[in-house]
């Protein structure tokens, strides 16, 4: 059988959360129309008959502003140096820019097969598409290049095939059941960071993390007691996230329990508190409390 790992590659908002989950079928990353979101290396697992695709999502690359973004490429960029094919993700409906360019041909520079996932073509006009691949062509982009809509499902199973038939032939990486490496007690931080980059504005997402303090099914089996700090960086951003009488964070706890409550089968009895932490983002130590660029710090 076909088993490999494919690094998911590309600028901020290029949609690559949203094309693993199409891809793998189920929501194993969270998503959301800001930059930044994916902060972690997350693996989502694929098996099809004859074949398991492990994709590794990584964080966007854009420039690096403090030390949280510096962990963040440097994840991406050890990911792609180390599987067996990169999917390069491309937002189409951009166009392709000299940034593009050279993105594309840095990665191709590393020697491993790379695969080009042009996205969002149900946001663009279709005549752009044949034009866009011209260009890559000339500018020496040899690999193939797969037109395709994740919110249409359009493609999806052309690539999927592709991305098989260019993996090395070998056992399976994981067991059939799993779809992620990651626990359910991550995924319910990231479905409250999802959540608040949903409802909130400008920086003020950015600079929160999400502590799971408490992630406990009660004895009957029916409910989940889930006890968690929003860290913020500073004091009127946490009046931001709070709003007038509590109304905004209400609000939002109330949209991040009906997903926790989906994602976990049952009810779920949420409680949170927002704490300041000045420059979080740019203290290594923290960081590494808080479970960011784990494998990093460690290679330090």
């Amino acid at each position: 059988m076909k088993s490999g790992t494919v690094a998911v590659i590309g600028k901020a908002n290029a949609g690559k959360s949203t094309l693993v989950n199409v891809l793998v079928g189920e929501k194993v990353a969270i998503v959301s129309p800001k930059p930044q979101t994916t902060r972690d290396r997350i693996l989502g697992i694929l098996n099809e008959e004859g074949a398991q695709i492990v994709f590794v999502d990584t964080p966007g690359i854009y420039k690096s502003k403090n030390a949280l973004t510096d962990v963040m490429m440097r994840t991406t960029e050890t990911s792609a140096k180390d599987v067996d094919l990169i999917l390069f993700v491309h937002d189409g409906h951009k166009g392709v820019g000299d940034s593009d360019l050279s993105l594309m041909k840095r990665y191709l520079s590393y020697g491993v097969p790379m695969l080009i996932a042009y996205t969002k073509t149900d946001i663009m006009p279709e005549e752009n598409i044949p034009a866009d691949a011209k260009k890559l062509y000339e500018e020496g982009i040899g690999c193939d290049v797969v037109p395709v809509s994740a919110r249409r499902g359009k493609n999806i199973g052309r690539l999927k095939a592709l991305i098989a038939e260019m993996l090395p032939e070998g056992e399976p990486l994981f067991p059939e059941d799993i779809v992620s490496d990651r626990s359910e007690k991550f995924m319910i931080a990231e479905i409250m960071r999802e959540k608040i980059l949903l409802k909130y504005d400008k920086e003020i997402p950015h600079g929160v993390a999400v502590v799971v303090n408490t992630f406990q099914k009660r004895e009957n089996g029916d409910i989940y007691d889930i006890d968690l700090d929003i860290v913020c960086e500073k004091a009127n951003h946490k009046a931001i996230l709070i709003g007038k009488q509590g109304g905004a964070l209400k609000e939002t706890l109330g949209f991040a329990r009906k997903e926790m409550e989906s994602f976990l089968g049952c009810k779920v009895f949420l409680t949170a508190y927002v704490k300041v932490e000045d420059d979080w983002r740019d203290r290594p130590g923290r960081l590494r409390e808080l479970g960011y660029g784990e494998e990093d710090f460690r290679r330090k």
